[in-house]
Formats: C-alpha cells, structure tokens, sequence
C-alpha cells in the first residue's frame, strides 16, 4: 500500500518505523534536508523535502496514487491543511494529528467532517487515557481493555516463589479468566493447559473487569485505586489526565517548573493543586507530600529526567509508579532497572495506525476493531468482528485447525463477554479476541492453519 507520511519528529518516524515493517510503501515529507537523510537511509525509502501543504512536494510524493496520507507535524492546523490538500489531490484516505484541547471537544466531529477526515489521532489523550486505566488497577502493570470495556487484558507479575500448570491454576481458582501470554526473559509463551507459570514470569490474563478484581486479590496483587496522584510537568497529557482524575474524584498534585504554564493550569483546572518548582528538587517534592502519595507520573519532555523522578518516588514507597519514556532503548533499559509501568505514547500511535493500515491494505475487508503489540512487539492482541460469511461460524472452537502459537482469548457477545472453551464457537456478529505470537493478521481468517 502507498503511504505519505508528513513530519517526520518523534511520533512520525515511529509511525514510518511501524509501517515499513509491516511492508508498505511509505514516502516521508519534511522541511528539513537532514531528517529526511536520515530517514531515508535508516527505513530504505523515499523522501521529499518541502512543505506538505504545497502541491508541488504533494505531487513530487505521488499523492495521486496514495493510499493513505498521514500528517503528523507539530501543528494542528497544518496537519488539517495538508490532509484537505491530500485528499483533494487524490488521497483515498487521510490521518491529521490533533493535540490541542479546543480542537478535542464537539467542534471534532464537525471539523472532520468538513476536512474529509478519515482520523484524527491525539497521542497526549491517547496517553492519558493509557495512564487512567493503569491507575483505575494499580495492581495491574499494564491493561488493554476490549469491546467497550466488557473484556480486559491484564499484565501482572508473578512474584512468588510458585510453579504451577494452568490447568491446576483453573482448578484453584473458580473463575472465568484465560491466560493468554506468558512472558519469560523476554521471549513469549502462548501457554495451553500444560504450561507452567514460575516466578519471574509476567502473564496477561483476559477477562470481564469484575473477574480481574477477584484475580488480582487471589495473585495478592493491590486493586484499591489510586487517590492521591502526583504527576510531574505541565504537559498537554498532564492535562488531559488530571481532568479525568478530577472528574473521577481523585486529589491532584501538579509539580512545573514554568511559571506561566503553572498559571494556565491554575485556571483551566481549578480543583488541582499546582505547584511552581523543579520535579527534580527532592526537597521540594518531600516538602508537597511525596510520601503520602498513591501513585506518582513523570510526564517531563524528558526521557531521562522521568525515569530518574520515577526511581526517587520508588526509593519513597509510593506504591503505583508510572514512567512515560518514548525512545525504546530507555524503556527497556528502565524496565531492566525495575520500572514496571511503563507507556510510550509512540507505540500507542503506531499501534493505531498499523491497525487502520491492515484494515485498508485487506481486500477481504477486515474489520480489525483494535490492535495492541505486545511483549516489545513480539506478540499481538487484536479485536474482530465476525462477520456473517466467515467460514468458521458456528462450529465449535476446538474442530477449527488454528495456526500454531494463535490463541482464542475472548469472546464477546453483545453485552456478555465469554472466557472461550472448545464447545464455544463465532456467531456472525461476535467480536473475537485473538493473541498471535510471530504471525501477522490482518483478518479474523487468518487464524486458520
């Protein structure tokens, strides 16, 4: 598929990144000759070297046979600008990053409509989001929620001294709940009833979100809820994220060294207390009550700062510590050194837009709801729907010939979310919950050996 990405900073080289791997065609546009170089030469494609609302560098990228155009610059309004271009010049479909909070309210819908927008994608509220489900389960390492949030897959550690099968792990415990993937020195396991868990392993388990509170109690992981939150830096996804903790009843503490900023957020978030002083003076955050904190964020410009801030608010036993890293050499180094709860705010957007380009790159239609990489991209967690000709409907589960390292993690049906077992089977219009390990899928059929 023919792709154009337009700005090429820290989002869009990781989208392009995603891309090439999944195999399209990508073209980068960019103003400045030295991103596009390197680009160029670390991803083995095309670049052009101009501004992306000009018509000239649009045709110079082959808009005209452009599947879709993805403007992911710094500027809303210029990403707006590009994607109306694009799509009047031949773009089938189109993709604008749109950050400010202004552009996030009632007036999306009628901008999108207007500009023929495809998506609009916003990393900061994408984050923050992220962000609020883990504090919803402090427990929880990370969670992926599915079908409107009937079914959810959690990552938890196991920590104890323990060795047991799955199958004696059901036993155990009387509840519907799978594991669908175990993580062990960095290599993953799609377990059957055989395989062992063991201390060290962390393992991701779907169920409804009533079971994982039972769950996590059983595994003696925390599930009350943060209250007290203390997040570090200004940012727009300090923003985004404190409102929701606000709306939902939380106490928010927020720590900026930027006068101005703190005075912005004084005004646009009255029910938070805002600090002016430097998250990296320890004194400062023992002083505003570090020790009495649930959980605590990091959410600087800075990679390092926040894993630095992260290790200072582990060293005080907070109990629920978030790290926001963005360069994936840091995140696997932080997780190496002991931080768990780690989210990127690239790989939330890359994960989103390799998902909508497998739907369009499929000529079957492939109604993939949701994707997430999983266990550094070794494994994927995908969402379908079920569609009234697939060739598995109505047949149990365990007469289907599946893939080797596929799993079948969920199934959900209407309202009620089904933990599968071989007698289950699709019925057209189930949304089906798939974990894959090395294979990539772009429809539900794709299971099929």
């Amino acid at each position: 598929m023919n792709i154009i990405i337009a700005g090429c900073g820290n989002i869009g080289t990781s989208v392009l990144e995603s891309l090439v791997t999944e195999g399209h065609n990508v073209t980068v546009i960019d103003k400045d000759p030295k991103i596009i170089e390197t680009a160029s030469t670390a991803f083995d494609t095309m670049g052009v070297v101009g501004n992306a609302a000009d018509s000239d560098a649009l045709q110079e990228a082959g808009i005209g046979t452009c599947d879709l155009f993805v403007s992911v610059t710094g500027s809303d309004e210029f990403n707006m600008l590009s994607c109306y271009l694009a799509k009047r010049l031949g773009a089938a479909h189109t993709i604008a990053r749109i950050r400010a909070p202004e552009y996030n309210d009632h007036s999306l819908t009628f901008m999108r409509n207007e500009l023929e927008l495809d998506m609009s994608i916003n990393p900061e509220m994408q984050s923050a989001m992220e962000l609020f489900n883990i504090l919803k389960l402090p427990g929880a390492l990370n969670i992926e929620t599915f079908a409107n949030r009937r079914m959810e897959m959690v990552e938890i550690p196991i920590k104890d001294d323990i060795q047991f099968t799955l199958t004696e792990l059901r036993k155990k415990i009387n509840q519907d709940f799978l594991i669908c993937a175990i993580e062990r020195d960095g290599n993953v396991i799609i377990p059957d009833g055989r395989s062992v868990i063991r201390k060290g392993d962390r393992i991701r388990l779907t169920a409804s979100p009533f079971t994982i509170q039972k769950l996590l109690k059983h595994f003696g992981i925390e599930t009350k809820q943060a209250k007290n939150v203390m997040i570090i830096g200004a940012s727009q996804t300090s923003y985004y994220l404190a409102k929701m903790l606000l709306n939902s009843g939380h106490n928010v503490k927020i720590v900026e060294r930027d006068a101005e900023k703190c005075l912005k957020f004084s005004e646009q978030l009255p029910k938070a207390v805002v600090i002016n002083g430097d998250g990296l003076d320890q004194d400062l955050l023992t002083e505003e009550g570090i020790l009495s904190m649930d959980s605590f964020i990091s959410l600087t410009s800075s990679d390092e700062e926040n894993i630095l801030l992260s290790f200072f608010a582990l060293s005080n036993c907070v109990r629920k510590v978030i790290t926001t890293v963005s360069r994936p050499e840091l995140a696997s180094m932080a997780e190496n050194l002991g931080l768990d709860s780690i989210v990127s705010p690239k790989k939330l957007i890359s994960d989103i837009l390799t998902r909508y380009a497998r739907a369009l790159d499929n000529s079957k239609g492939s109604n993939v709801e949701k994707l997430y990489k999983i266990i550094d991209g070794k494994a994927e967690a995908l969402e379908f729907n079920v569609k009234k000709d697939f060739e598995g409907l109505n047949l149990p589960i365990k007469e289907l010939k599946l893939k080797k390292n596929v799993l079948i993690a969920g199934i959900i049906r209407g309202r009620q979310g089904i933990i599968p077992t071989g007698d289950d089977c699709f019925k057209a219009n189930d949304k089906v919950i798939i974990i894959a390990a090395g294979i990539k899928m772009n429809d539900l059929s794709d299971i099929f050996a």
